[in-house]
């Protein structure tokens, strides 16, 4: 089997401009809607503005990166077709996808709510997930809650 390579994308992204964070970065990309990348950078720095006045013990980029953490998934179900019926097969998740699946349950948490400016929202979101609470967090546990009720179906896993 071949291994996985770096694409090109992941070689050209570069930090960003605040805080230098390739991780950083690539979250403003993942938030980014319609190619208003200047939007999307106001949006995340002004939260992480907001982070550093409510936070004291721990800087706005520690505090990102253990939000990310602590919603990253470590196991998610999969539909696997056998013999006529459907199972719901828990699996591991890759690193990569482990990513893209807590910024895409950050960003949606985000935009879900109303009534609040975004960068708000945000600051709210990523300090909830920071203390392990928010939706974000709600949807991982339900995730690893599905993968539990289904481990009796993981020898379906090939």
């Amino acid at each position: 089997m071949a291994r996985k390579r770096f694409t090109k994308a992941d070689e050209q992204l570069q930090p960003d401009a605040r805080y230098n964070s390739k991780l950083l970065s690539r979250f403003i990309n993942y938030f980014m809607w319609d190619g208003k990348k200047s939007v999307a950078e106001r949006v995340v720095y002004d939260a992480l503005d907001i982070i550093s006045k409510k936070v004291k013990d721990a800087g706005p980029l520690e505090v990102f990166e253990k939000a990310i953490e602590n919603v990253k998934p470590m196991i998610e179900v999969r539909s696997k077709r056998v013999g006529g019926a459907s199972y719901q097969v828990p699996m591991q998740v890759t690193a990569k996808r482990r990513q893209s699946l807590a910024f895409r349950w950050i960003r949606d948490a985000v935009r879900s709510q109303s009534g609040r400016p975004i960068s708000q929202r945000m600051a709210d979101e990523l300090l909830a997930a920071y203390r392990g609470e928010g939706a974000a967090m709600q949807t991982r546990e339900n995730i690893h809650r599905m993968a539990e009720a289904n481990k009796a179906f993981a020898h379906f896993a090939w």
